[in-house]
């Protein structure tokens, strides 16, 4: 009996630092998805696929064609299901392959989405999410023009969308009270942000407490031994780790927060959440109904090769 208070007392410390990060991360993270989600919510109610379809027309020569696509992959808060239903419909309007592939290689990054934005800025600061969004971006850019040039643009299925649900944009009305005009719009951002954060806590839940409980029990030399910046296949093991994963970014980053903290290596980190986002089982599952052989190896190693590369490329520029 004294034996196991004895270890219950030694512990105590451990399991207070795991509860202060679990709930000042979690609290944190929630305030930031809220406002996020809510501003996105704002911008997106006045957004219509039309608008986009033409947009891409209209910019879509060279090189600028492959940045549009990225920027607006990186935007649009899609996750692997929403994504490849876009994919489908910007290449059934037109919209050449090698945009098509930077718009869906940015996408489930979030190359520029303000949410995983946020996060990153949160759990490891200003300098490491703006160098994850110049990063992405240009490898997203890159990627597209690449998998265009070595001619993969036939292997893409014929597909189309079928049953899709209508997409509902808010319009202005001409009344002159200010309020009434925009009280439907901050309504339904609102109920919008409030329901993407009541299907985001469980993953939330699932990477605090998991940071938690590395941050509080699992000790710093394990991590340091075997994922620390000086082993060099640290990188190339978490992209390939990282590819079958199905982790939502937004539950990564605290997971790779606390790592970061225990002594992993940022870029490792990097590999892990750039590989489980860009290349998930389920958006796998989906691009192998619409991307034939070729292109379907080629785009997880373009995976594989943007996570491992960008891994390296952090630790390289970032010493923690």
């Amino acid at each position: 009996m004294i034996a196991a208070e004895e270890v219950i007392d030694s512990m105590l410390p451990q399991l207070q630092q795991a509860l202060y990060w679990f709930v000042y991360i979690f609290l944190e993270l929630s305030i930031l998805l809220l406002v996020i989600s809510f501003a996105i919510s704002i911008v997106t109610s006045f957004i219509t696929p039309e608008k986009v379809k033409k947009w891409m027309d209209k910019y879509s020569r060279g090189l600028t064609g492959n940045i549009i696509g990225t920027a607006l992959g990186g935007l649009l808060p899609f996750c692997s299901c929403s994504t490849i239903p876009a994919l489908i419909g910007l290449l059934n309007v037109g919209v050449p392959f090698r945009i098509a592939m930077s718009f869906l290689i940015a996408s489930p990054l979030g190359v520029l989405n303000l949410v995983v934005i946020s996060l990153f800025s949160t759990m490891f600061g200003p300098k490491v999410a703006i160098m994850y969004i110049v990063a992405t971006f240009i490898a997203a850019v890159l990627a597209g023009v690449i998998l265009d040039k070595l001619g993969l643009a036939s292997e893409v299925k014929d597909v189309e969308v079928m049953g899709g649900e209508e997409e509902t944009v808010i319009q202005m009305t001409d009344s002159s009270n200010c309020w009434e005009r925009w009280k439907p719009i901050l309504t339904s951002s609102w109920d919008s942000a409030w329901t993407l954060y009541k299907q985001m806590i469980p993953f939330l839940l699932v990477g605090v407490g998991v940071g938690a409980w590395i941050y509080g029990f699992v000790p710093t030399q394990f991590f340091v031994k075997y994922a620390g910046p000086k082993n060099p296949f640290a990188v190339p093991i978490a992209a390939a780790i990282g590819i079958p994963m199905y982790v939502r970014t937004e539950t990564m980053v605290p997971i790779c927060s606390a790592l970061v903290q225990k002594g992993v290596g940022l870029g490792t980190v990097m590999a892990l959440i750039i590989g489980g986002a860009g290349a998930s089982i389920p958006e796998l599952s989906l691009l192998a109904a619409i991307f034939k052989r070729k292109l379907f190896i080629a785009y997880i190693v373009t995976i594989f090769v943007i996570a491992s590369v960008i891994g390296y490329a952090f630790n390289f520029l970032f010493v923690l």
